[in-house]
């Protein structure tokens, strides 16, 4: 869209949107996924995905004869269209022999807070909350089933041991450390006790634990090891499109059908670049990817990779519940020299402290950071930000230091477009 003023940009924010205008003279790329329409309507995806599994036999099959079932969806934080994906899941497992009576949904709230009734209602819909139970998971009613190759405690809620078999729903996007969300990733970090996800997550400060890294990634290998624990025959993975929507659904084994995913995620969300440029504009997304600032987190990541060092970018994320975990907090808060940070966590890790050190390490590239959010200012300066309370403002303070013939890049959804470099391809 233009405007008299200049190009007009539109860049998710919260529940709403915020517009933002750059002037004609700048050389501006827009990176976003890719915009294929899916092939078939979501509810034709999802029941082909079932039916036609990937690396095993049909649901029915897998799981003919199982008495008390779990299936494991996301929580709040997460885009994962469990509303859509739960009816035909279920109407199948009814087909299997497992009336709604003998299935529990358990949402996987790895180390987030509790949600409430409304909260898990929304997750799943009405139909399907008039249906079955619905529940979260509890990291401090685990059972202990031994120790991965990497050391990590394998500490599982108690209700995925108790289930004959266990079904995972999620979608598959990028993640900074675990390479990709999705597959054997909603039981750990998402069923496991507290100690359990510290472990593993410390795992990320070893070579491989980026975006895009699946089998040399030790994050990964290690939570799909521990996962491996529960009876998990089958999984429900979407690919969801820039607006949350449905583009594409995988189904069967927990390896190879999160695999397939993964590229269908690469084919659509991996973004050339020719270079990196000194002003990037990224938006995280919108609700539910900027719903704290700890999963805001995600879309810098991403967005950092696209910018030069010593560049500005600026970081769209309304951050309506605040700042997230309160040990993330606390960090952010209490230090605002990002180095110093950094140097916490290696004298020691700490669950919600990795994800300071995550900002920090995007911090140390960038020159600024101007973040526009709905929270206090003298929170954000604390946290070594720059507050804006548009997007506009942001992005003229950035043209006028770097000039209005700057070269700018554009991340609608940042959370979900990983950057590449020409020269990386």
């Amino acid at each position: 869209m233009t405007s008299r003023e200049g190009l007009v940009y539109t860049l998710p924010y919260g529940r709403t949107a915020q517009l933002v205008v750059l002037p004609p003279t700048a050389t501006i790329t827009v990176l976003e996924p890719a915009e294929e329409p899916a092939t078939s309507p979501p509810e034709e995806l999802i029941a082909t995905a079932l039916a036609e599994p990937i690396g095993s036999l049909p649901l029915v099959d897998c799981i003919r004869g199982a008495g008390r079932m779990v299936v494991v969806i996301s929580d709040r934080t997460r885009p994962c269209p469990s509303a859509q994906m739960l009816p035909p899941l279920l109407d199948t497992l009814n087909a299997a022999g497992v009336p709604d009576d003998r299935i529990t949904v358990l949402c996987a709230l790895g180390c987030h807070r509790r949600q409430t009734d409304r909260e898990r209602r929304a997750l799943v819909g009405q139909a399907v909350w008039q249906r079955v139970k619905v529940v979260d998971s509890n990291p401090e009613d685990t059972c202990l089933l031994g120790v991965t190759t990497a050391g990590t405690p394998i500490e599982i809620d108690h209700r995925l041991l108790d289930a004959d078999a266990v079904i995972v729903l999620g979608n598959v996007e990028y993640h900074y450390f675990a390479g990709y969300t999705g597959g054997l990733k909603g039981i750990v970090p998402g069923c496991a006790s507290l100690r359990t996800i510290s472990a593993n997550h410390s795992l990320m400060t070893r070579p491989g634990a980026v975006a895009a890294s699946l089998q040399s990634n030790p994050v990964r290998m290690d939570l799909e090891e521990a996962a491996r624990s529960v009876n998990v025959p089958f999984i429900l993975n979407a690919v969801l499109d820039g607006e949350h929507r449905i583009a594409s659904v995988v189904a069967g084994d927990p390896i190879t059908a999160h695999r397939a995913a993964c590229r269908v995620l690469d084919a659509r969300n991996k973004a050339r670049l020719s270079a990196p440029a000194p002003v990037v504009i990224a938006s995280a997304g919108g609700y539910p990817k900027d719903i704290d600032l700890y999963q805001a987190q995600k879309a810098l990541d991403n967005a950092v990779r696209a910018l030069v060092p010593g560049g500005t970018l600026v970081l769209v994320a309304a951050c309506e519940d605040g700042l997230g975990h309160p040990i993330f907090a606390r960090w952010m808060l209490e230090e605002s020299d990002p180095t110093a940070r950094i140097q916490r966590l290696e004298n020691g890790f700490v669950l919600g402290g990795h994800k300071a050190v995550a900002v920090s390490r995007a911090m140390l590239h960038a020159g600024q950071i101007a973040l526009v959010s709905s929270l206090p200012a003298d929170e954000v300066k604390r946290m070594g930000f720059v507050p804006y309370l548009t997007a506009q403002a942001a992005v003229n303070a950035a043209l006028a230091c770097h000039g209005s013939s700057a070269t700018i890049v554009v991340m609608p959804h940042a959370a979900e477009t990983l950057p590449i470099l020409n020269e990386a391809l």
